[in-house]
């Protein structure tokens, strides 16, 4: 992480990177001494830096080398929007990875060259649960909280429980959409012996998380990150994905399950043919509909929660917050 100068305004421009599983995310924003941000810049690109890697426990070549693409475009953005912090975060996939080093080292050479001593940094899952929640809940109602904040990703998920005095409980648990797909969801579309060992393996690894994140104290169920926007988006039947429609958005828990069960049932081309779908998710969204499904009875079952709150805000904002 490098720290940069203040402007004449008393903000200070920062740009945030975000290095998930499935995709890598850039925010450039102006961030005032209180922690209030203002957008110059998001970008997203699917990258699958975490291809394989539940399975051979290795970042594969080609994954690395989709990521620097997608950060040499990044660094040039940093460099012409004149940001004079970065902080760029790995999770589930660098966590997981032997060779992670060969990751690391690409980053040194793509960012320091726009900042010097620049690079990525692993952090734990309790670490990206609380930057989510810091990102998530930053314009939402005090009187909604206690919120549950959901940030499902490519190979972990995020559940936080807090209110607007912070965090009181926080756990990764080792399952996100792509995990979930590569191992158990093999068919095109899933058979129903596949969903069903899907939704069982989805809870078996949400278990934990779910005995140390007391759920039943939540009055909100905020979901943040690709998977749950991209759901919001299609249960508001848009013709295309747009951001500003999908933030701070509401999807009642049966509409919620209705999508859920009509992506896991679709074939690769009908998924593909979603409006709102970005090409890089079509592969993975099945699995990524089925944790959401799992956790949507459990936050009914325990909560009485009977609403999901999409937030477009997320770690991405948290990272950014971190660096005033």
């Amino acid at each position: 992480m490098t720290r940069g100068a203040t402007t004449d305004g008393g903000a200070k421009r920062v740009a945030a990177v975000d290095c998930g599983t499935n995709s890598i995310r850039l925010l450039i924003s102006d961030v005032d001494s209180a922690g209030a941000l203002s957008d110059v810049r998001r970008e997203m690109r699917v990258v699958r830096l975490g291809q394989g890697v539940d399975a051979t426990g290795s970042l594969a070549p080609e994954a690395i080398e989709r990521t620097r693409v997608a950060l040499s475009e990044y660094a040039d953005m940093i460099r012409d929007t004149g940001a004079t912090a970065v902080r760029m975060v790995a999770t589930s996939a660098t966590r997981d990875a032997a060779n992670r080093e060969d990751f690391f080292a690409m980053t040194r050479e793509v960012l320091g060259a726009v900042i010097a001593g620049a690079e990525a940094e692993v952090i734990t899952g309790d670490e990206e649960a609380r930057l989510s929640f810091a990102g998530a809940v930053g314009e939402l109602d005090a009187s909604a909280g206690p919120y549950v904040v959901v940030d499902l990703g490519g190979g972990s998920t995020e559940l936080v429980l807090g209110d607007a005095d912070g965090v009181e409980a926080a756990h990764s648990a080792d399952i996100g959409c792509v995990r979930l797909t590569e191992r158990c969801l093999p068919s095109d579309p899933p058979t129903a012996e596949q969903i069903a060992a899907a939704r069982e393996f989805a809870a078996e690894r949400l278990s934990e998380a779910l005995r140390r994140v007391d759920v039943g104290k939540a009055h909100t169920w905020v979901g943040v990150a690709g998977t749950m926007t991209t759901l919001a988006a299609i249960a508001k039947d848009l013709p295309e994905y747009d951001a500003e429609q999908v933030h701070l958005s509401r999807v009642s828990l049966p509409r919620l399950h209705e999508i859920c069960d009509r992506i896991v049932a679709m074939n690769h081309d009908e998924r593909a043919a979603l409006g709102p779908m970005h090409p890089g998710r079509v592969d993975v969204i099945g699995g990524g509909a089925i944790v959401t499904k799992v956790l949507a009875e459990t936050f009914a079952d325990r909560a009485g929660i009977t609403e999901l709150v999409v937030s477009e805000h997320d770690i991405l904002d948290g990272i950014a917050q971190s660096l005033v």
